[in-house]
């Protein structure tokens, strides 16, 4: 699958931080966030559909411990997906 532009800010964060990502097609994407050992935390799109163009969704981590997390981006369509690393310091 191609690379997609995918980030987030700020990053160290507490507790906000912003996920963003340009899809230059209309597809349906999930985004998941895990723990370091791999556990899931929330999902924050489920195959949702997105037009073309940049999208942003908000990771609230109130309530989660400092530390290292991951948040994993992919496409219905198969053609993207990415994973980010962010650290929460609170």
């Amino acid at each position: 699958s191609a690379s997609l532009r995918v980030m987030n800010a700020p990053n160290p964060f507490n507790p906000l931080t912003v996920i963003t990502f340009d899809l230059p097609v209309p597809d349906a994407v999930g985004v998941t966030v895990y723990d370091f050992l791999g556990r899931e935390i929330t999902t924050l799109a489920d195959r949702t559909r997105f037009e073309a163009g940049h999208h942003s969704l908000i990771f609230d981590a109130h309530g989660l411990a400092s530390g290292v997390y991951f948040y994993r981006l992919s496409s219905q369509s198969g053609r993207y997906s990415t994973v980010g690393k962010m650290l929460l310091m609170k």
